[in-house]
């Protein structure tokens, strides 16, 4: 068995499929990858995220320890995400996945030079 605070799992894949349950959160883990980002600049850069999901994803991330939030007591506030060493773990599962839907698009769909994204985590 697995047990993370107070929730019981029988197998270790629904620990990760628990926590990865959605389509947004890889997708900002992929991007703050390259280093910290702010709020601004995350919102940018996940494809066709609203404010609001960021908003709650970023805080479900932080609650499982995967992303870490640093307020700077500035004006106007400032506040920067990054990867904490179980987020930075993360590298070689997503880049392994990352190259499987290229392969995968290459030889069961069609990619154009128009919706390539090869740094990017978008649809």
């Amino acid at each position: 068995m697995y047990y993370i605070n107070d929730k019981e799992y029988k197998c270790s894949v629904s620990v990760t499929l628990d926590i990865f349950n959605d389509r947004w959160k890889l997708g900002i883990i992929w991007h703050l990858l390259d280093g910290d980002m702010r709020f601004k600049d995350l919102h940018e850069t996940v494809c066709e995220i609203t404010q609001k999901t960021l908003t709650v994803k970023l805080k479900e991330l932080e609650e499982k320890n995967i992303i870490h939030r640093e307020v700077y007591a500035e004006v106007p506030p400032k506040v920067v995400y990054s990867l904490t060493q179980a987020g930075k773990n993360l590298k070689p599962v997503l880049e392994a996945m990352h190259k499987w839907g290229i392969n995968y698009s290459k030889e069961y769909g069609k990619v154009t030079s128009e919706n390539l994204c090869e740094n990017n985590f978008c649809e």
